[in-house]
């Protein structure tokens, strides 16, 4: 009985913490998604360069050069369009280079 239990306590540990790891994903129904065209209009608003738009954890993924010319890779919540995570990228894609600023 009690390993029943201590399995069930591990499972449920596990369990909230891997949705402690996802809190930069998206969790939007399609049809609250703004279009595309919209998210373009955004980064262009920031005066963003955006290189790809594509779909990652149920956001919207820009990758592109910020104002400055950095690079980055942002996740944009598809519904409100803010930014979930943001993350600029030095040129040699350096691990210890990246610095992360997520919201929420």
């Amino acid at each position: 009985m009690m390993k029943h239990i201590a399995a069930g306590m591990i499972t449920l540990a596990l369990a909230g913490h891997g949705v402690a790891q996802a809190d930069d994903d998206c969790h939007v129904s399609m049809d609250r998604w703004q279009p595309r065209e919209a998210v373009e209009t955004m980064a262009a608003a920031r005066n963003w360069t955006v290189t790809r738009i594509r779909i990652d954890d149920g956001c919207y993924e820009i990758r592109g050069t910020d104002e400055s010319g950095r690079a980055f890779k942002a996740k944009i919540d598809p519904a409100t369009l803010e930014i979930v995570r943001f993350r600029h990228r030095d040129s040699d894609d350096d691990r210890r280079g990246r610095h992360a600023i997520t919201h929420g």
